[in-house]
């Protein structure tokens, strides 16, 4: 493993959800005044009021808008993810960042939170049966052609309110199978004064940061 971070970012960025994570992207984004367009399923009209709070280089856009961006963060639900994603052009070597998680949200009064066999429902989630592959290995199916890298994955999203750190930087962890898409999601994370850490391919470093129970999951870590 090693640590990498840049300075510099000139590809254009596209988000393609604006949750949690994609909402708070783009704010980390927006801190530094650097350009993205911002999607959603409900249209650039109800997304308004995040870009009038973000200021003008988060700009709203149809879906696929922004999935013609050199870089594209696709940080979707997983039920969603593929109507999200259908019936876009093949994406010819861009860069898309794989931010999801195999899980879903459930009702706290519904039976799945009181399911013995849900490990996880004291949090409000349950685990999506995807044959125990690698969640990226199925969302690389959804994105042909495009050069994944999984990364911003491996914490809560409500992280993305508040990136500072006294006297050091976030860490965030990232795996793909391209060397040079990777370095690019290198740079990007450095020019936002945050730090990665490059854990290899897919098949083995996406499996360490999936959440809930991958051994890097929720690891939080500060480059002082």
């Amino acid at each position: 493993m090693s640590v990498t971070y840049y300075l510099e970012v000139s590809m254009s960025i596209g988000i393609i959800g604006s949750g949690k994570l994609g909402g708070g992207f783009a704010r980390v984004l927006a801190r530094k005044n650097i350009p993205a367009l911002i999607s959603n399923s409900r249209g650039p009209e109800s997304l308004r009021a995040l870009t009038q709070e973000l200021g003008p280089s988060i700009k709203a856009a149809t879906v696929a808008e922004a999935a013609q961006a050199d870089i594209v963060l696709v940080a979707v639900r997983w039920p969603s993810l593929k109507g999200a994603l259908a019936g876009l052009p093949n994406w010819k070597g861009r860069i898309v960042i794989d931010g999801n998680n195999a899980l879903v949200d459930i009702d706290p009064n519904s039976p799945d939170a009181k399911d013995p066999t849900n490990p996880v429902a004291a949090y409000g989630i349950k685990l999506v049966d995807i044959g125990g592959r690698p969640s990226s290995a199925v969302f690389s199916e959804l994105v042909p052609g495009a050069r994944v890298v999984k990364a911003f994955n491996h914490l809560d999203a409500q992280v993305f309110a508040n990136m500072d750190v006294p006297k050091g930087q976030r860490v965030f962890f990232l795996a793909g199978d391209d060397p040079a898409a990777k370095a690019e999601i290198a740079k990007l994370i450095g020019q936002l004064d945050l730090v990665s850490i490059d854990l290899g391919s897919l098949e083995t470093g996406g499996r360490l940061i999936e959440l809930p129970f991958g051994p890097l999951s929720i690891i939080n870590l500060v480059k002082i």
